[in-house]
């Protein structure tokens, strides 16, 4: 009998990826089928129905769906979802859709075909309605709001049958795992109490700081990285993840973290989508959620703690992983190590604060990175990664003054 928390709103997890001859079945069939181009947030999406990330749903959500958890993160079953998962398109591809028709939907980068549909509604929504109780603004700025903003007039619902994980698989090999998978590595390792640890950065000390809270306290950490797209100028995650790679190496014990990637698009939804990330570890397996400073978000959007307050505003039972709550964090010169704002009693003047902000801008400068800042095993990943795209610059600047 497993020890570990029970998959979102089911006993089991639900898988939504064909196997063996089923598989092979539907991929035939799908070639018939009239074609859906999908944009990478909704690849990530699929990818993650198929593995059974997004356990229960068996689909694009309806309507009903759309507005309950947009108005009060729930369903129309009841179930709590605090974003919308949707799929949309333009009114012309939607206009020769009947309802009750399958489509097949392709990666619109790719061209593989990643899952069938059966649309069973198609429905307009109010973006600007969503963006407001989703990321609590509409300005175009925020890349979440722009996102919503630019997809198609028409949502289309309906349950999928997945038939690829895309290239995710071949592109990251052992870092990308599934739900199943994490969930038996950590029974192998004994755990029954997991913390996850959300990054779309490489870890500087903060991040290890807070991981290193979470191993005191729990059995592991899952360090999961995001493996889909993110803004302009933020780093690969290939890069990420060797960065990641050599400082559990370096600086943790051993069998106490393990490193694994997810296939979602960054939505920068703030505390909504601190409360999605928790909701798919618990499918993953994990007891905990680490919440530092402005998880999930962008700019100056959100509070530097609403994703801390936003887990007291859900009902108790909503969802079983918790927040592991952790408060600004930095280095003082005068503690001499990492401390947060309810360890630390100095003046600010003493504090360095970290952010992954900060390290993009001191290496895209080629500035000197204080060691406080982060572990130089890192930085040299960093630096060479860095030093690669300004010889790429050098390189286009030389070859354009040639002609």
């Amino acid at each position: 009998m497993s020890k570990l928390v029970n998959p979102h709103g089911s006993g089991e997890l639900k898988p939504l990826l064909l196997q063996g001859t089923a598989l092979s079945d539907e991929k035939k069939r799908a070639q018939s089928l009239p074609r859906i181009s999908i944009t990478s947030r909704e690849t990530g999406d699929v990818i993650m129905l198929g593995i059974g990330g997004f356990t229960p749903l068996t689909g694009f959500m309806t309507k009903a769906d759309w507005q309950g958890v947009c108005d009060g993160m729930k369903m129309a079953n009841g179930l709590f979802w605090p974003i919308p998962i949707t799929l949309s398109t333009d009114k012309a591809t939607a206009d020769g859709i009947q309802t009750g028709s399958e489509v097949a939907l392709v990666d619109s980068e790719s061209g593989e075909i990643l899952a069938t549909m059966k649309v069973t509604e198609k429905y307009s929504i109010d973006k600007a309605h969503e963006c407001m109780m989703v990321y609590k603004t509409t300005d175009l700025e925020h890349p979440g709001v722009k996102m919503v903003m630019e997809q198609g007039e028409v949502n289309l619902a309906g349950p999928v049958k997945v038939l690829s994980t895309g290239t995710f698989k071949q592109e990251y090999g052992d870092q990308f795992l599934t739900p199943a998978e994490t969930r038996e590595m950590f029974k192998k390792n004994g755990w029954s109490t997991v913390a996850a640890f959300q990054t779309r950065n490489p870890m500087h000390r903060s991040h290890e700081y807070l991981a290193k809270i979470a191993v005191e306290t729990c059995d592991g950490v899952l360090i999961h990285s995001l493996l889909g797209k993110l803004k302009p100028g933020d780093i690969p995650a290939d890069v990420r993840s060797k960065a990641i790679g050599t400082l559990i190496d370096k600086y943790f014990v051993k069998n106490t973290v393990i490193q694994a990637g997810y296939p979602l698009d960054m939505r920068y939804a703030g505390p909504r989508e601190a409360l999605l990330h928790a909701l798919f570890r618990q499918n993953y397996g994990c007891s905990h959620l680490i919440v530092g400073r402005d998880h999930a978000g962008v700019g100056s959007y959100y509070g530097p703690f609403d994703a801390h307050h936003i887990f007291d505003e859900i009902p108790k039972d909503a969802l079983e992983t918790r927040p592991l709550k952790i408060d600004w964090t930095f280095w003082c010169y005068r503690c001499g190590g990492m401390a947060s704002a309810r360890t630390c009693p100095h003046d600010e003047k003493e504090r360095l604060l970290l952010s992954g902000t900060k390290l993009r801008k001191m290496l895209s400068e080629g500035g000197d990175v204080p060691s406080e800042f982060s572990r130089p095993e890192v930085l040299a990943v960093l630096r060479e990664y860095y030093g690669g795209l300004t010889e790429k610059v050098e390189v286009k600047l030389t070859g354009h003054s040639a002609r």
